[in-house]
């Protein structure tokens, strides 16, 4: 069996981790591209990027409670094959009621797969530094998909977007097939099962909470960045320029914070990530100069990504079982399902001001979440025979 420790293992989580997590690199292109090529007004193309969030979330919550009896190698094959042949009807379909449940159907397929992706890290030795390894990853692939998409739909229409992922889940689906590691890693993660509780910690729930806000803010925020960006008449090449530069800083937060993991607090971490997530959000929604939305906008994801990976590990502290790391994927796209339709809303009828306040008001729960939290707490099991 491939473990989680052998370079084989280690890329097919990576890959899986960069698909899954698709969303969170591309909502800027997929709403602009569902509004400029589709004609649709912001509500629907955030309805659309929404069903499919929403699928995520709904096999996400049916994955995780059995993810201890689950066979994580088919489903993240079948779940990423699925989702590439959904995206590739998309691709051929213009009519808004298939486009959304083909959406849906995507999003149901590689959420699934994220999933079970999500929960054998959280299985593995190290959870805190194997995720920030696939966060990683994630940066590289953002500049790529950031970089090379936005002027190929330009030039080719918005069916290419829907290509493009396509592509990316069949990638997905064929390095799962040949390389996705065994969901327990070694007698550390049998002793973990055997122990596994009736339920999980209940304090684990206020980090789900947490991380669920700072995910609909994220969704609501991104979704729209590249629109505010046209709007004001910043220009494709500028915006493409701000993308690229967005995937660049998106390759340092997850080193980061592996390198931090044992010299920073998870728990300050979790507290300061809402306020500066809600502080760029204002900025990005409200400048009226192309510098500071540029600035702004090329670090919000970051904000994200390091604030996350803190969560990851302390969660693994709290719950041994990885059934809150498999819920993973439901505790991103709560929040990132509800935020393109939230935010669509918002800008439909109070502007892209409006974003930004909301952004406030999320990160206040957020961080009344965050204080529940333990200052630290104690090794998984994995983490201990490690």
């Amino acid at each position: 069996m491939i473990s989680t420790d052998s370079r084989r293992g280690r890329a097919a989580l990576m890959v899986a981790h960069c698909a899954g997590m698709v969303d969170l690199v591309a909502l800027p292109v997929w709403v602009g591209t569902l509004v400029q090529a589709y004609r649709l007004d912001p509500q629907q193309a955030g309805l659309l990027a929404t069903l499919f969030l929403a699928g995520a979330v709904m096999a996400s919550l049916t994955l995780a409670p059995r993810f201890h009896r689950t066979p994580a190698r088919p489903v993240a094959t079948i779940g990423f094959a699925l989702a590439a042949g959904a995206f590739a009807l998309a691709a051929a379909s213009r009519d808004f009621a298939l486009l959304a449940v083909l959406h849906a159907g995507a999003g149901l397929s590689a959420g699934a797969a994220l999933s079970v992706t999500h929960g054998t890290i959280g299985r593995s030795a190290r959870p805190h530094r194997l995720f920030a390894l696939v966060g990683m990853s994630l940066g590289v692939f953002a500049i790529v998909f950031l970089g090379s998409t936005p002027p190929l739909v330009a030039a080719f229409g918005g069916a290419t977007l829907f290509v493009a992922f396509a592509g990316v889940m069949a990638i997905a689906a064929a390095v799962c097939a040949a390389w996705f590691p065994g969901s327990q890693a070694g007698p550390a993660a049998s002793a973990a099962a055997s122990e596994r509780p009736a339920r999980m910690s209940p304090t684990a729930w206020f980090g789900i909470v947490g991380i669920g806000c700072m995910a609909l803010v994220q969704a609501m925020t991104f979704s729209f960045l590249e629109r505010v960006g046209m709007d004001r008449g910043f220009g494709l090449a500028a915006i493409t320029g701000v993308l690229v530069a967005l995937g660049v800083v998106n390759l340092f937060p997850a080193a980061l914070a592996a390198l931090l993991e044992r010299r920073w607090s998870a728990r300050a971490v979790l507290l300061a990530g809402p306020v500066v997530q809600a502080g760029l959000a204002m900025v990005i929604m409200n400048a009226a100069h192309f510098v500071p939305y540029a600035i702004a906008a090329a670090v919000f994801a970051a904000v994200m990504i390091f604030t996350h990976t803190f969560g990851f590990g302390l969660l693994s502290r709290l719950d041994a079982s990885g059934r809150a790391l498999a819920a993973t994927p439901a505790m991103l796209m709560v929040g990132a399902a509800l935020g393109p339709i939230v935010g669509g809303t918002l800008v439909k009828s109070h502007g892209y001001g409006s974003l930004g306040l909301a952004a406030v008001v999320i990160a206040t729960v957020a961080v009344g979440c965050f204080l529940r939290l333990p200052s630290a707490a104690r090794p998984s099991v994995q983490e201990a025979t490690a």
